[in-house]
């Protein structure tokens, strides 16, 4: 899967169809028990990389990176796909508007402070691209800034890669039809109005824009290293399947053991026995 949703050089995000499910050819129930099946691995991997970075020697982590426009699916992965694993072992941060605080450093600061320590999967909902996407659209920043954050990212990815860190960046790729309906579920449900924003309309109408901004994104900032991966995210149950997929195959491609005892084992079973 992560052949088929990555972003190569000639990608372009309007020919992609988000109402499809590249590498699955099941139903929404196949892909729901599928889900359920990787549930199991993902759990036993991510205890894996939390064991090594304690008694393993390696110092290996994972940030899952998730863009998308408002109502594209991000909580749903990091309650339905990450939520599966020992939340102990997860750093989430969701990254609003920076601060006055935040807004006197560089962009990248309170980002770097967000970065998974040794054995943890941290999860960005949102993440640094908030400053070349809104900003870009907004007009926030001058063109020329726009520009030169392209360079910093590209470098400070490839410096967290370089510390053990495997980067999975994913966006969450819906149709303008499809957040109208979910906007519109939200409006139609009393219970869901505290997640309804006004400001979703407004960003509506720039829409193209923003399919625009993402476009350029994807072009400049999807390196080996951090390579990005689009995924369809207008069937909910195959977008969560979908990075799970991603999380499994980073997760595996680590070659992770369980660390060996530091001590005599058969020693403490005969001391344990005598208690």
């Amino acid at each position: 899967m992560d052949d088929l949703l990555r972003v190569e050089p000639g990608f372009t995000l309007a020919t992609m169809d988000p109402n499809a499910t590249p590498g699955f050819d099941g139903t929404k129930l196949d892909g729901q028990v599928a889900l359920e099946a990787g549930a199991a691995e993902l759990a036993t991997l991510q205890e894996m990389l939390f064991a090594e970075s304690r008694g393993g020697g390696r110092n290996l982590s994972v940030l899952l990176v998730l863009q998308g426009m408002d109502t594209s699916g991000k909580g749903g992965i990091v309650r339905h796909v990450v939520g599966a694993v020992d939340p102990q072992g997860v750093d989430h941060t969701g990254f609003k508007a920076p601060s006055r605080a935040e807004r006197r450093h560089d962009f990248l600061w309170r980002i770097k402070r967000r970065l998974p320590g040794p054995g943890m999967i941290g999860v960005f909902d949102r993440s640094h691209y908030e400053d070349v996407l809104i900003q870009r659209v907004r007009k926030l920043a001058p063109p020329d800034e726009i520009e030169r954050r392209y360079g910093l990212i590209n470098q400070f990815e490839a410096d967290v890669a370089a510390s053990g860190t495997s980067i999975i960046k994913v966006m969450m790729h819906i149709s303008s039809a499809e957040q109208k309906a979910r906007l519109t579920a939200r409006l139609e449900d009393p219970d869901k109005h505290w997640k309804y924003n006004p400001t979703d309309v407004d960003e509506r109408k720039r829409w193209d824009e923003y399919g625009a901004a993402y476009q350029i994104a994807l072009e400049r900032t999807s390196t080996p290293v951090a390579p990005w991966h689009v995924v369809p995210a207008n069937k909910k149950w195959y977008a969560r399947l979908a990075v799970q997929n991603l999380l499994l195959d980073t997760l595996r491609s680590l070659e992770l053991e369980w660390p060996k005892a530091d001590f005599d084992v058969k020693a403490e079973k005969k001391r344990l026995a005598k208690t």
